[in-house]
This record gives C-alpha cells, sequence and structure tokens, in this order.
C-alpha cells in the first residue's frame, strides 16, 4: 500500500523540481456554496497540472540503464506534458500516445517539451494496451498515469502541502479519472489527520469508479461523454482502487453543466483559469454535493491546461 513514509520521500526527491503551489481562497465562492473553501492551485504548477508530480517522482527514481531506454506514456494530455518536461529535464528520449481527439494545446505542449507523440482512437483501440505495445517494440520504460506507487507518492505531495497549510480541515476533494491524485492525496491527508473526511469527484457519464465501489469490484465502462477530457478514463486503477475502497467516505458526482458554470464562476469572479477535469471537485463543492455538517473543506484544482477554442465556447 501507498504509504506516508513514501510520500515523504517523494517530496525530498522532487521538491527543488515542482512548485509548492498557493492555497487560496474566495469570499464569493464560499457564500455561493455554503461552506469555507481553501483550494490548492495545481493549475499553477509546472507544466500545468500535478502530474509534474507523479512523473518527476517516477523519472528522478529510474536507474541510469533505464534512463539510458527511454520512456514511454499514454495520456490525454496532462500526464504527456508532465512525462515529457520531466523526461526533458532527466535527458532521456520520450514517446506519448495520445488519444486522436486530445486537445490540440496538450499535443501542442506535450511536443513542445520534446516528446515523440503517437496517437491512438480512443474508441476503438486499448489506449493502455497500445502504449504497452509501443513500449516493447521500442525498448522503452514506462511511466504509467497512475497504476505505479512512485507516481501516487509523487502525487501525495500536493496533499501534504495542503493539509501543512490548513490542517484543521473537515474533508478534501480531488478529481478522480484513475484515482492518483486522490489516493496520494487522500493517503496524506489521513496520516496528517486520521479524522478527515475524503472525496474523489467524477463527472456523472464518467462514474467508473463510483459504479465499483457500490458493486465491490473494478467496473469498465465504454468511452464516456463527458466535456472534462482527462477525466475519461473507464475503470479505476488496479494499485488506486483498493485506496480509494479504503480512504474514500463516498464518490461525489458532477454534470458538465456544473463544471462549466463553475468554470466560468472561478475565471470571472476569482480570476483563475482552471481546465474543465480541474474544477470538478470544486463544482462538487458549489453545487451542494457534500453532507451538510462538513464546514472547512480542502479543494484540489488539479490543472489549469484548458484548449483555447473551448474555453471560447465556454465563456
Amino acid at each position: 500500500m501507498l504509504t506516508i513514509d513514501m510520500i515523504q520521500e517523494a517530496r525530498e526527491r522532487i521538491g527543488s523540481r515542482i512548485h509548492r503551489t498557493p492555497v487560496l481562497t474566495s469570499r464569493q465562492f464560499n457564500e455561493a456554496a455554503g461552506k469555507e473553501v481553501f483550494f490548492k492551485c495545481e493549475n499553477f504548477q509546472r507544466a500545468g497540472a500535478f502530474k509534474i508530480r507523479g512523473a518527476t517522482n517516477k523519472i528522478q527514481s529510474l536507474t541510469a540503464a533505464e534512463k539510458q531506454q527511454g520512456i514511454a506514456a499514454f495520456s490525454s494530455g496532462n500526464h504527456a506534458q508532465a512525462v515529457a518536461l520531466a523526461g526533458r529535464e532527466a535527458g532521456v528520449r520520450v514517446l506519448v500516445a495520445m488519444p486522436e481527439d486530445a486537445p490540440a494545446a496538450k499535443v501542442a505542449a506535450t511536443r513542445g517539451y520534446g516528446a515523440e507523440v503517437v496517437f491512438y482512437d480512443r474508441q476503438k483501440q486499448d489506449r493502455e494496451a497500445f502504449a504497452l505495445d509501443l513500449a516493447e517494440r521500442e525498448r522503452l520504460v514506462m511511466v504509467p498515469p497512475y497504476d505505479d506507487y512512485l507516481i501516487l507518492a509523487g502525487q501525495g505531495t500536493c496533499g501534504l502541502e495542503l493539509l501543512e497549510d490548513v490542517p484543521d480541515l473537515d474533508c478534501v476533494l480531488a478529481p478522480c479519472s484513475g484515482g492518483g491524485l486522490f489516493a496520494g492525496v487522500a493517503t496524506a491527508a489521513k496520516a496528517v489527520n486520521s479524522k478527515i473526511r475524503c472525496f474523489p469527484v467524477e463527472p456523472d457519464t464518467a462514474d467508473d469508479t463510483r459504479q465499483s465501489l457500490l458493486r465491490g469490484e473494478r467496473v469498465s465502462i465504454p468511452p464516456p461523454p463527458t466535456i472534462a477530457d482527462g477525466l475519461r478514463v473507464q475503470i479505476p486503477g488496479k494499485l488506486t482502487f483498493p485506496i480509494v475502497q479504503q480512504l474514500a467516505e463516498d464518490v461525489l458526482t458532477v454534470t458538465d453543466e456544473e463544471i462549466v458554470a463553475t468554470l466560468r464562476f472561478m475565471l470571472f469572479r476569482m480570476k483563475l483559469l482552471v481546465e474543465t477535469s480541474g474544477v470538478t471537485a470544486a463544482a462538487a463543492v458549489m453545487f451542494h454535493k457534500l453532507p451538510a455538517d462538513v464546514k472547512r473543506v480542502g479543494v484540489v484544482l488539479s490543472g489549469g491546461n484548458i484548449d483555447p477554442d473551448l474555453l471560447r465556447e465556454l465563456i
């Protein structure tokens, strides 16, 4: 299992290579939500999202021989950018499998960091199998988006920072795709405060984690039609799901309309640019999905890499 010691080790390893992102508050958001909310702003993180934490921890842990081989990854965007940047700084070759419908800005940024991009069809091809085949043929080391304890430990540093800055929270929320961010944040939060309540948040059309928790086993769903492009994973991770089972009080869901409304609120009222996936946990708070007795809430804004064309449509 993931431990606080692993997260502490990750912080020592990556501390000089990432930003310690700020925790911000908004009176207007608090009034709308009826809660006191503290936002961990990973939209200000290097490469624009929390993913640089896990990618850096994994890549900096590779042996010299593994770095010489080069690395492979699969991602719709933020993990791709993080691996590309962390790989460039480690001086290794990076090959990334991305879906054909990945946001153009995220594809451009991944290439801009020096990675090679190979596309797959998410409707017809399994992204992990596609990437593993690429890695095997090219003899590259796989850097997965979440199913790796070094990745999870890196993501956990986000939760550790949040609880150091605001230790007296009633609960923490994080967007949930494969479950890596939530698993890391919740593990760190529970280590600091065993009574803190933890909630992963998904789009209601991409609720593989919610369905899996209800059934007690990992459930696979069809490619989900949600505006939150970073949360379109079809099944929880093998390593992350047991952690979610242990630490999540409940899985909250939000609609695309609630995501867009929250994104617009944060942009125009708070002057924060957050991507559709990154604003999902905030949407759950704004639209009153939390239990009434929760008062002080920590929310991870997981990223800010929104496609300019999509942003133009939304506003």
